[in-house]
């Protein structure tokens, strides 16, 4: 008998445990309609416990009440970043709620909610990113991959934004599970602009893209080719252990990649500059002459050994590869504007030079050969910048360096017709 008891009032303190639960729902609901969702957020927070042993259905209502309160905070600015972060976790846990009960309710709008707050993490990643705050943005990116992990172009967006907070170990670990994924990034890529806040919108089909520009919520709709990326993360994973000071291991991840990705001739590349680094040489040039072999007529390649070379200070080797370039590719303009940038480089050392000079006869004759070889250093590079500037006259850093030019040797009339047309 007594054990009968004890299970009726079991049974009667469920019953009472649920009633309360329903009424801190509703006490919380009215008080979302009325716009205080910070109170509704404190009756939920004390309700919290009572949902250890709530059925699935009242749990589900629990989350997706918690939920729009936190979302509803967030749209208000209030601590946005944290709850938005809070507000995904309960509808994460809702659609987890109502998976296991078999009964859906609110997972559709939770769905919606949660594709909304992903929205809003990426655009203010993409904020964060546009003001020097790489690492709150590669956070956002991360919590946007953890929201839909099929989406993991945002988990190779997280890492490649840490990277640029320099937090290596996160974008390592972050890499290392794109190797994992055996992620790629190589398909097609639909977009439009939303109209309500004019950003550009991501779609995982061109029929979900098309569907909204149809409904009227986006426009603008455009289409992206994108080729793999698989070479360029297994390139930053070395580079990583590189700034680590793990050359051993930056080297094995380079040769790995070469093994899975035997066609990407930039790893060959990456391997190169490994190698240049650390003094090797011949294996440097064995494997520069590879590169060479694969792809003979490969502009982007032959601009990349001249690219390696100068930040080398092998600048025959770099001049010869630039000039490669524009002989295959006269419209190729990096390669005018790298080949200018390398021989003004040779500038500081001269000025370094004249400044130390002082008034004897043979400083001031030192000088004269200075100044001369400084401003056949200028006339060296006019034919580049003005082809550079002749392919793209809206560069305006290449037209200020070239007016630069024409001042430093007094050609007057080069510098005022340029300085019209800016």
């Amino acid at each position: 008998m007594k054990s009968r008891y004890v299970i009726i009032a079991s049974a009667l303190f469920l019953s009472v445990a649920s009633i309360a639960q329903k009424n801190e729902i509703k006490a919380a609901e009215k008080a979302l309609k009325a716009g205080k969702s910070d109170e509704a957020i404190t009756i939920l927070t004390g309700a919290e416990s009572l949902t250890l042993n709530a059925p699935d259905a009242e749990k589900a209502q629990f989350l997706f009440v918690k939920g729009n309160a936190y979302l509803d905070l967030a749209n208000k600015n209030i601590e946005a970043d944290k709850n938005l972060s809070l507000a995904a976790k309960a509808y994460q846990e809702l659609l987890e709620a109502e998976k296991a009960s078999g009964k859906v309710k609110y997972s559709t709008q939770a769905a919606t909610s949660i594709a909304e707050i992903k929205g809003k993490l990426i655009n203010s990643a993409i904020e964060d990113t546009k003001a020097n705050k790489d690492a709150e943005g590669a956070k956002k990116l991360y919590e946007a991959y953890l929201l839909e992990k099929k989406d993991t172009i945002n988990l190779y967006y997280a890492a490649s934004t840490y990277v640029n907070a320099k937090d290596y170990d996160t974008a390592l670990k972050l890499y290392e599970e794109l190797k994992v994924l055996n992620y790629s990034g190589k398909g097609t890529y639909y977009y439009a602009v939303n109209k309500v806040n004019g950003q550009e919108d991501f779609f995982n089909t061109a029929a979900d893209r098309d569907r909204m520009v149809k409904m009227g919520t986006h426009e603008k709709p455009r289409t992206e080719n994108v080729p793999s990326k698989r070479g360029e993360i297994y390139k930053n994973v070395a580079l990583i252990y590189v700034q680590q000071g793990k050359m051993d291991l930056a080297k094995k991840a380079v040769s790995d990649a070469r093994k899975a990705n035997p066609e990407d001739t930039s790893l060959i590349l990456t391997e190169a500059n490994l190698y240049l680094e650390s003094k090797d040489m011949d294996t440097y040039k064995k494997l520069i002459s590879e590169a060479l072999e694969k792809n003979p007529n490969d502009v982007d390649l032959i601009f990349n050994l001249g690219v390696v070379s100068a930040g080398a200070k092998n600048y025959t080797e770099a001049e010869k590869f630039y000039t490669k370039v524009m002989e295959l590719d006269p419209k190729y303009i990096n390669a005018y504007i790298n080949m200018a940038a390398m021989k003004l480089d040779n500038e500081k050392a001269i000025i370094d030079e004249m400044n130390k000079l002082g008034n004897s006869a043979d400083d001031m004759k030192r000088y004269n050969v200075l100044k001369k070889k400084r401003e056949d250093l200028f006339r060296s590079t006019i034919p580049y910048l003005e082809k550079a500037v002749a392919l793209d006259p809206k560069n305006v850093d290449v037209a200020k360096t070239l007016l630069n030019v024409y001042s430093a040797l007094e050609m007057t009339t080069e510098y005022k017709a340029l300085k019209t047309k800016m």
